[in-house]
């Protein structure tokens, strides 16, 4: 008696071919093969690995050498970004003196004063010389105008008050660096704005030609 298991199965290529694509249609297997991101990111790894390993054959200290190697550039790239980009390029941007418009010079050298009282020459700084630009503005040197930035005030005012003209634009540059240039305030930058305001209070402008 023979066997149905004893007959052998001969199987042919279009026969094979059939269950392999019946075999790969199959959801299962579809769900079982890495997505593209996958193989992507293994390429990727891949590929750091064999760099990195190139690496180390040739820079002294293997793998240390090239981890010190990566942080050194990584630093390079953020002091590069900070003197040249867009975090450098916002600081030196000059901008306006007055973001309130309503307090008198008066106000802005009573707050000085006291900012600097307290031990904060910053704060005092921007007070006093936004004390200056007021007070020019109550004199009427210079025009009430919103949006003037320091450089401007310096170089309008200078025009009318030729003898104060180079303290108006150091004072200008100063108050620039350290309101948004974040440079740090001294005492002696302070009283250079304090000696700039009696310097405008006491000189008379000219009339233009």
């Amino acid at each position: 008696m023979i066997r149905l298991a004893d007959v052998p199965v001969v199987v042919d290529a279009d026969d094979a071919r059939r269950d392999d694509l019946a075999e790969l249609s199959d959801p299962a297997y579809a769900l079982a093969q890495p997505s593209w991101f996958d193989r992507a990111i293994g390429w990727l790894a891949e590929r750091l690995a064999d760099l990195f390993t190139s690496a180390a054959n040739v820079v002294p200290g293997g793998g240390f050498g090239v981890l010190v190697l990566i942080a050194v550039l990584v630093l390079v790239i953020v002091v590069v970004r900070l003197r040249v980009g867009p975090l450098a390029r916002s600081a030196r941007r000059p901008g306006v003196v007055f973001a309130d418009r309503t307090r008198t010079a008066q106000d802005y050298r009573d707050a000085a004063e006291q900012a600097f009282a307290a031990g904060d020459p910053g704060a005092a700084v921007r007070d006093r010389f936004r004390a200056v630009v007021r007070a020019l503005e109550e004199r009427g040197v210079l025009d009430e105008r919103a949006g003037r930035t320091a450089d401007e005030a310096a170089r309008e005012a200078g025009a009318r008050l030729p003898a104060a003209r180079d303290a108006l634009r150091q004072g200008a540059e100063l108050f620039d660096a350290v309101h948004y240039g974040g440079r740090p305030a001294t005492a002696d930058d302070y009283h250079r704005l304090a000696g700039l305001d009696e310097l405008v209070r006491r000189s008379r402008p000219e009339v233009p030609a």
